[in-house]
């Protein structure tokens, strides 16, 4: 039971036009007790991540939805209309704020040079449809990688913050010694002043 608890935290995204595989891709990670999220275009992906086409929606409107929802891992077809899969792959990896989450795309053609490009242009894995549920234990190790990079990440931004929050400890301890000082010596120079 734990092991299920500790696999339920892994959020996929999984990205097909068709109806029939979003929902064998769905039962299959959820079989595998991954949490799921189905869309049925590229496009529909990027809206959900909040990575909407900055020349159709100014980017006052996509800001504030900046991924709105965690995903650890997409899963995305290749052949879909308006926006195949590789497209979609090439604007996650182009984006700064999801570029490390792993993504896998599938196929039901197999065609070495689509394999090959997709793979190179950063996809973890490339499955050959129907995908099987040998194929959902590919994705773990994936999930695991982008999670070490979140933790590591979060690790640096609170190391980060504490140095910051030492070195402004560390200026307001000097601005108080100045300020003594000043205020010692001008009492300094004020007792020394009467005194004459």
């Amino acid at each position: 039971m734990g092991n299920d608890e500790a696999e339920a935290q892994f959020h996929v995204l999984a990205v097909d036009d068709s109806f029939v595989d979003r929902k064998l891709i769905e039962r299959l990670l959820k079989n595998s007790s991954y949490q799921v999220t189905t869309v049925d275009s590229g496009s529909k992906a990027l809206e959900l991540l909040g990575l909407k086409d900055e020349q159709k929606d100014p980017p006052s409107t996509s800001s504030p939805d900046q991924q709105e929802i965690e995903v650890n891992l997409i899963i995305t077809d290749y052949c879909m209309p308006g926006m195949t899969g590789y497209d979609l792959l090439k604007k996650i990896k182009g984006s700064s704020v999801l570029k490390d989450i792993p993504v896998v795309i599938m196929s039901s053609e197999n065609v070495p040079s689509r394999i090959n490009r997709c793979l190179e242009g950063g996809a973890e894995e490339f499955f050959l449809k129907p995908v099987k549920l040998s194929d959902m234990n590919k994705l773990k190790p994936h999930l695991l990688k982008g999670k070490c990079k979140d933790h590591h990440q979060q690790q640096q931004k609170q190391k980060q913050k504490q140095k910051q929050q030492k070195q402004q400890k560390q200026q307001q301890q000097l601005q108080q010694e100045r300020n003594s000082n000043v205020n010692s010596s001008s009492s300094n120079n004020s007792s020394s002043n009467t005194n004459k």
